[in-house]
């Protein structure tokens, strides 16, 4: 009732406007909506003075446009964003105002923008007033849910007179770009940096004896060390036991298979699983980066997306960054033959290839069990997923009543399901890694460390 009041006003005020538009504000609408019973009253009771209803009427218009000239002139006003921003964090958006004239009692702004950054792709906050700068200022966070390019595409100002009753509005175009990146937030974490910092791989690579399979040196065997690295022949010559020290290998290949289709698009707390996976893959990529690994991205759905080439320096981390950003959202089933196929044939030495992925069924997994099948074949692969949180709380909710006694059995079911694919990826030889999504960064880089120092992938 209160918007067709306000529309009716508009149209009202139609041949009034200038180039800035006057709107009633919703106090008007009110004060309207009040008059309208008064006016039948008036009309049941003494048919003559009928004329009251639209004096009155009218005394309202003319209050709405005397208050919307008494509420000043917008002098200029600027919107401020970020134009790069990071998926799933939070970034400040500003709206500054100035006017010339009498000031207005109340500001509001509003912003038409991509629905990756706000809810129904709206925007709208409050200005208040600036004592440090002047004018007025409004704030507000905008949290992106996906990658992407997103378009802020008109702004919007409205500004109210002393009255409250009218109100001057004025938009334009403006077609700002926002960049949505991947998070790198777990990169950047003091955490991983001082890990970096002080584990065997450092800042600076160097050799490092007693593990690996690349022959450094023979040192004399001492209680303690593990037999199975006694050089029999060299202690047959020496008359005395002496054991191997191996450097480390380096230079392995690294990479990262990510499932872009429907599953992976689903939101696990609120960001897509293809965008958690992403952040995990970049973190332990730049940790494989910095000891010496070549690492590449590989996104598929319905067919390969995209094959970076082997990124060896760490210095080129962002070129990684800025595939990642490319990935794009799909929602359909993952051709997972034809993709692990496309792999297959553009690795040419053996690799570690870490798969992201998701399943809701034992059937919709069967050819992403038979594909990963026949590529542990020729390389170490790593299945990543996430546990579902959604899930897990319907399996341990209380059973107050039989529609979550149903649920709760249903959802156990659908568990059950899921360890019984995983399980038969582990007796393929497939190493399974399954952590909720906040720990999945930390650990996979610990699973990655493991294989990298139990030298399997070379």
């Amino acid at each position: 009732m209160l918007r067709v009041l306000r529309l009716i006003l508009n149209i009202l005020l139609l041949p009034l406007r200038p180039l800035m538009v006057f709107t009633p504000t919703e106090r008007a609408a009110w004060i309207a909506a009040a008059l309208a019973p008064v006016a039948v009253v008036i009309a049941a009771t003494t048919p003559g003075a009928w004329v009251a209803a639209p004096i009155l009427g009218g005394a309202l218009l003319v209050l709405v446009v005397f208050d919307a000239l008494l509420a000043g002139k917008l002098e200029g006003w600027e919107v401020r964003t970020a134009e790069d921003i990071e998926v799933g964090q939070d970034s400040v958006l500003a709206i500054t105002a100035r006017f010339r004239g009498r000031q207005p009692s109340r500001a509001d702004a509003a912003l038409a923008c991509d629905p990756r950054l706000a809810t129904d792709g709206r925007v709208t906050l409050a200005l208040a007033p600036d004592p440090v700068n002047g004018g007025w200022r409004g704030e507000t966070t905008l949290t992106p849910t996906r990658r992407g390019t997103a378009i802020v595409a008109r702004a919007w100002m409205r500004w109210s007179g002393p009255l409250g009753l009218g109100a001057r509005q004025f938009d334009y175009p403006l077609e700002k770009p926002v960049r949505i990146w991947p998070d790198l937030s777990p990169v950047r974490s003091p955490d991983l940096q001082t890990f970096l910092r002080n584990a065997q791989i450092g800042l600076i690579n160097r050799r490092i004896r007693g593990e690996g399979t690349q022959f450094e040196a023979l040192s004399e065997y001492e209680p303690g060390m593990d037999r199975r690295r006694i050089d029999w022949k060299a202690s047959a010559r020496h008359s005395r036991l002496y054991a191997r020290e191996n450097e480390s290998e380096r230079n392995n290949q690294i990479v990262f298979a990510f499932d872009c289709g429907q599953a992976m698009c689903e939101p696990v707390d609120g960001l897509p699983r293809i965008d958690r996976a992403v952040s995990a893959a970049l973190t332990c990529g730049y940790v494989a980066l910095k000891g010496g690994d070549k690492v590449a991205l590989f996104g598929f759905a319905r067919r390969p997306q995209l094959m970076t080439p082997f990124i060896a320096d760490a210095r080129a981390f962002h070129r990684l960054q800025s595939a990642a950003a490319g990935l794009d959202y799909e929602a359909v089933e993952p051709n997972f033959t034809l993709a692990l196929a496309t792999l297959t044939t553009r690795l040419q030495r053996r690799s570690l290839v870490v798969v992201f992925s998701d399943f809701t069924d034992p059937t919709a997994a069967e050819l992403m069990v038979e594909s990963l099948g026949r590529l542990v074949n020729k390389h170490l692969v790593l299945f990543v997923t996430m546990t579902d949180s959604e899930i897990e709380e319907l399996i341990t909710a209380p059973p107050g009543d039989i529609a979550t006694l149903a649920r709760s059995v249903t959802a156990d079911s659908l568990a059950q399901q899921r360890k019984l694919v995983l399980t038969r990826l582990r007796r393929l030889g497939i190493d399974v890694l399954e952590a909720p999504w906040e720990s999945i960064g930390p650990r996979l880089i610990d699973r990655y460390l493991a294989i990298r120092g139990s030298e399997a992938i070379g």
